[in-house]
């Protein structure tokens, strides 16, 4: 008696169901994304307040300044570079002292004139290190006046209750 052989059979998945799950959880991140932070420094340790909270509205346009420290792996300030720092975003993050910051308050200034939106609409938004000296931060707001920006706002965390 002769035997016929059968190919055997191979149960095909149907991908269709797995790449909707997949393109809904993409759309699901996309939707849940804070971007207010991505504009945020580590470096940057914002101070503690109880009467801090969220701006009640977006703004148009702003720009956000980091001032912070260089740290060690600890936490701590590096003692090869003690002075407060504001770090360039377009620079890759690098530090710069708050006393040679024109250049980037000018640079900024430049682009929103560039795109036609008048500096007294743009709100500087001062993300200041908890343990940088205030007299600092009223340095860095006065170069920034002088670039003719009059809108400022300083970032804080909320303390918890």
């Amino acid at each position: 008696m002769r035997v016929k052989e059968r190919e055997p059979n191979v149960a095909e998945v149907d991908m269709t169901p797995m790449i909707d799950i997949v393109f809904q959880l993409i759309a699901f991140f996309m939707v849940i994304t804070n971007f207010e932070n991505t504009r945020a420094d580590e470096r940057v340790k914002l101070p503690i307040d109880a009467i801090a909270r969220p701006t009640e509205a977006p703004r148009e346009k702003d720009i956000v300044l980091n001032v912070g420290f260089n740290r060690l792996a600890d936490g701590t300030i590096d003692p090869a570079s003690p002075d407060a720092l504001l770090f360039d975003t377009a620079e890759g993050g690098a530090g710069v002292p708050i006393p040679q910051s024109d250049t980037i308050l000018a640079r900024e200034a430049r682009g929103f004139t560039d795109e036609g939106t008048k500096l007294e609409d743009v709100t500087v938004v001062i993300r200041a290190d908890a343990e940088v000296p205030s007299g600092q931060i009223q340095n860095l707001i006065t170069k920034a006046q002088g670039q003719q920006f009059t809108m400022f706002a300083v970032k804080a965390q909320q303390e918890e209750q």
